[in-house]
């Protein structure tokens, strides 16, 4: 007779595949991905080595699956902003304030997220998060040139470059290497860090001071 999976045994899979992710999750917000090793994403999970590699063929499925969700977020509250109230301008505004202000509240994700060296599988992954923030920009910079909000420009070299700008003006605030990383800052340096960044990528975009 064959084996017929139950659906309690499927529901059974379904809970711990899901504890073992939410587990992961939180070690990768606490310490970054160098500190998710799989022996203690398992003992958080309550789970065996073994049973994890019953659910994710490698730890680079696993961390390429966290930084997926991790990443989703960050891109769906750009995307909001970007659908906001007001001009081109003020939402593409808004967006990079959200961007910034969300990565130096959660300086660990964030480092991980945006720099923090990564297997090649999850690097592929931060390569297409990169470019769906680009075509969110993009979108808004088109709707911008249309009403004249915005000069005439290539709005995929200015969205690309929009999204270079502010990752790499963070790295250096968010990396655990420095002793002057966020989780230092105080809030009204980390205003100010926002406001800069902001302002220099409107300036871009705009060609005027702002």
């Amino acid at each position: 007779m064959a084996y017929r999976e139950t659906e309690k045994m499927r529901n059974r899979k379904v809970q711990t595949r899901k504890r073992i992710l939410e587990c992961a999750f939180e070690r990768v917000t606490s310490g970054g991905f160098r500190s998710a090793q799989i022996t203690h994403v398992a003992k958080a999970a309550g789970v065996a080595t073994g049973t994890i590699y019953r659910h994710f063929e490698s730890k680079e499925e696993l961390f390429a699956e966290i930084f997926r969700t991790a990443t989703q977020r960050e891109v769906d509250k750009v995307a909001e902003a970007l659908a906001g109230p007001g001009d081109a301008v003020a939402r593409l505004e808004a967006a990079l304030r959200q961007f910034a202000a969300r990565a130096l509240r959660g300086p660990t994700m964030a480092w991980s997220l945006i720099a923090e060296p990564v297997d090649p599988r999850v690097e592929a992954e931060r390569l297409l998060y990169r470019q769906a923030y680009a075509e969110h920009f993009e979108k808004a910079i088109n709707e911008g040139i249309e009403s004249d909000a915005l000069p005439t420009q290539n709005a995929r070299q200015s969205s690309t470059c929009l999204v270079g700008a502010i990752a790499e003006s963070l790295v250096g605030p968010l990396s655990p290497a420095q002793s002057g990383n966020s989780q230092a800052l105080s809030q009204t340096t980390q205003t100010q860090l926002v406001e800069s960044i902001v302002c220099f990528c409107i300036q871009g975009l705009t060609g005027t001071r702002r």
